[in-house]
C-alpha cells in the first residue's frame, strides 16, 4: 500500500446512524475508528481491517474501475443473484429497489462501494470462511478475477 498515514482508534460502543458497528472510516479525516470489542477476536478485526481500509481504495479508485465494478454487480443482480461477502453489503443489497442500479442512486452507490469492501476483505483478510460470505463459489471466483484483472491485487493506493 502506498499513500499517507491512516489514524486507527479504539473506541467503545461505536455506532452510526444504522446503530452499533464494529468500524467506521473517516475518508477525510485518514482515520478508521474500531469498537472496542473487536480487540478479542484477532480474525474479525483482520477482516474488518481490511474493509476499512478498502474504503481508503475505493476513494482512489477511479471511476473507470469504480464503473465496471458496478458492471459486475448490475450483471449478478439481472441473474438474481444472492449472498454477498458481508454483512454490511447484504443489508444494503436487500433494501435495493428495482430501479437503483440503473439510475445510480445513493442506495445503489452505498452498496456498490461496501460490496467492493466487503469482497476485499474476503480476499486480502486471510479469513477464509465466514458466517457473512453468503456468496455462491463461483460469484465469489467471478469477483476475484476482477480484483486482479482490475489491478488492485497489485499496488494499492490509500
Amino acid at each position: 500500500m502506498t499513500g499517507q498515514p491512516v489514524r486507527l482508534e479504539i473506541r467503545p460502543a461505536l455506532t452510526d446512524l444504522h446503530g452499533a458497528v464494529h468500524a467506521g472510516a473517516f475518508l477525510r479525516e485518514r482515520r478508521i475508528a474500531f469498537d472496542a470489542e473487536l480487540a478479542g477476536d484477532p480474525r474479525e478485526f483482520a477482516r474488518i481491517f481490511v474493509h476499512e481500509v478498502f474504503h481508503f481504495v475505493w476513494l482512489r479508485l477511479g471511476n473507470p474501475r469504480r464503473w465496471s465494478y458496478e458492471e459486475l454487480l448490475r450483471e449478478e443482480l439481472r441473474g438474481r443473484v444472492r449472498g454477498e461477502l458481508g454483512w454490511s453489503a447484504e443489508w444494503r443489497k436487500r433494501v435495493l429497489q428495482p430501479d437503483d442500479a440503473r439510475r445510480r442512486t445513493g442506495r445503489w452507490r452505498e452498496y456498490v462501494c461496501e460490496s467492493f469492501c466487503d469482497s476485499a476483505a474476503w480476499m486480502f483478510s486471510g479469513v477464509r470462511s465466514h458466517k457473512e460470505y453468503t456468496l455462491a463459489r463461483r460469484f465469489r471466483n467471478r469477483r476475484r478475477r476482477w480484483f486482479v484483472q482490475s489491478d488492485v491485487s497489485n499496488q494499492i493506493s490509500i
